[in-house]
């Protein structure tokens, strides 16, 4: 809202003016943007998971991100050697998706697979364990408007391990934290959202489990994006995530170790990462 305002008062100003600015934006080859961030819900009763990769194809910067048609997508399981093929849930959604169970999920390493256009992607991962949040309450400190909305969180911190957190402030709105300075200690920090939450405005906020690759990937679309978008929208520049393009590579139990056959142009963006999640709400006061 505030970006739409500082826009609008600037619209006298422009139209003013007669010159037309040419500005150059970034262009790059299409590239497939995979949003595979899973979310493990392990309060839930439910033994069941529904796994679910959203797929699309971006070219130039600000163009329409059209879903992606893919010929084959799949997630293996290393340890069971178990594999659940994805189907889309319906023709050109770009959206797939196969019933599957928490224990596979999270138990053993996982390499999501996919087969677009001739050329083949794949990724590894393990699931990473979160922390319940403790404490979520509306505080009434404010900024630099006197408008924001302040909220105060949580949470105890595993010891002897070091742990890398992702906060999911709803509205596309993201927070990485490491226990560098809070190993095994309770830590608490606040959190501001503009003028645009309201009263009685309930906002889900989350913490995810996730490693130090992701914990580094995350830090830098979030850098870039300023703060304001997802992980899987196109950001102001190219952010390579762990989607590797593995045309050449027959053994995919090996990805980390296998770089000299890795195509190094024809990457995908986004990542695949699955997380334990806790959930809480909190109404605006």
């Amino acid at each position: 809202m505030k970006k739409l305002i500082y826009i609008l008062c600037m619209l006298p100003i422009f139209t003013a003016c007669e010159d037309v600015i040419e500005v150059e934006v970034p262009t790059d080859k299409a590239r497939l943007t995979v949003d595979a961030l899973m979310r493990i819900d392990t309060t839930q009763p439910s033994t069941n998971y529904y796994a679910e990769v959203k797929v699309s194809v971006s070219s130039n910067f600000f163009e329409t991100i059209e879903p992606a048609i893919l010929e084959q997508i799949s997630i293996t399981n290393l340890e069971s050697q178990e594999n659940i093929p994805l189907f889309e849930t319906f023709i050109g959604s770009g959206v797939y998706q196969s019933e599957t169970t928490v224990d596979f999920m999270t138990s053993g390493e996982l390499i999501l697979f996919i087969q677009h256009e001739g050329s083949r992607y794949a990724a590894r991962t393990a699931y990473v364990p979160a922390v319940p949040i403790k404490k979520l309450e509306q505080g009434d400190a404010t900024l630099f408007s006197g408008e924001e909305t302040e909220i105060i969180v949580a949470f105890d911190d595993q010891p002897n391990q070091t742990d890398f957190y992702l906060f999911d402030f709803d509205f596309n709105e993201y927070l990485v934290t490491e226990d560098t300075f809070y190993p095994g200690r309770t830590f608490e920090f606040s959190y501001f959202y503009d003028d645009d939450v309201k009263e009685d405005m309930t906002i889900d906020i989350s913490i995810l489990g996730v490693d130090r690759a992701f914990y580094n990937y995350m830090n830098q679309i979030i850098v870039q994006s300023g703060g304001d978008q997802g992980p899987f929208q196109t950001p102001s520049a190219t952010v390579r995530g762990n989607i590797l393009n593995v045309t050449n590579i027959e053994d995919l139990s090996d990805l980390d170790n296998l770089a000299y056959s890795i195509d190094q142009e024809n990457f995908a963006l986004g990542y695949f990462a699955v997380c334990q999640t806790f959930t809480k709400s909190i109404t605006i006061e």
